[in-house]
């Protein structure tokens, strides 16, 4: 769909890049031309990321993204190395299957931390003078799950749902200079959270679970594709939205 050199000259800064969607996103954008910032948790893992992109001149920064504060200040930092970004993937997260009598507050800020306070860190960072080029584009991870229900998913559902609500009010505030915010909502995705999620399950309840996407489950690269186009100039009139990539899970 594009070209070795379509991203040549921007930088991209894409978190939760050590595994899963963030890693396979990080690869299909070097692999575009784009110089890449990496973030995760994991520095050894994060670093195997580094090893596979394509090109030169990408960075690891392995940090945690727990608050809105924290996530400023690190991002900021990062900046000071980087040079203004053209755009950002947001895809650090953590999930959560409890009942919500049994969920505890700390529970709740590691959910809300690693997407949604930190969402509003990268936000806030960029917002400054030169941190961002203008007509960039800042894209954050969502889930169906923020608008369909599930037993136990009260916590993670509320995160994305917060994170398609914040969307919408960061794509007016940054309209000014051309910076589109956008989400991604996805379906399951064969990834390590997938395999957590679904584990224990059973074998029947995991077929009826890929069934009710009527084109099974995903793959990183699907998603990895979605999130390519978004941060491309080939979206330059789209902000505000949530785009769904879900193989057919919400209209079942």
């Amino acid at each position: 769909m594009f070209k070795s050199d379509a991203l040549q000259g921007r930088t991209y800064l894409v978190t939760g890049a050590s595994s899963g969607i963030g890693k396979a996103t990080a690869v299909l954008l070097s692999e575009c031309g784009a110089r890449v910032l990496i973030n995760g948790r994991d520095e050894s893992r994060l670093n195997e990321t580094l090893a596979q992109l394509s090109g030169a001149g990408h960075l690891a920064f392995a940090a945690p993204l727990e608050t809105s504060d924290q996530t400023n200040d690190w991002l900021k930092s990062v900046l000071d190395t980087s040079g203004p970004l053209d755009g950002v993937f947001h895809c650090a997260g953590i999930e959560l299957i409890r009942p919500a009598r049994m969920i505890k507050q700390a529970q709740l800020n590691d959910v809300l931390g690693s997407s949604l306070f930190a969402a509003f860190g990268i936000a806030r960072a960029l917002s400054s003078k030169n941190a961002m080029v203008d007509g960039g584009s800042l894209v954050f991870m969502s889930s169906v799950a923020g608008s369909t229900g599930q037993v136990g998913m009260s916590a993670y559902s509320a995160a994305k749902a917060a994170i398609d609500g914040m969307v919408r009010s960061l794509a007016c505030e940054l309209s000014a200079k051309k910076i589109r915010v956008n989400s991604i909502a996805a379906g399951a995705v064969h990834t390590a959270m997938h395999d957590r999620l679904t584990k224990g399950s059973g074998d029947d309840a995991t077929t009826a679970y890929e069934q009710s996407h009527l084109l099974g489950f995903g793959e990183p690269q699907d998603v990895a594709q979605a999130a390519l186009y978004l941060l491309s100039p080939a979206s330059s009139w789209v902000t505000g939205t949530t785009m769904v990539v879900d193989g057919g899970y919400m209209v079942r």
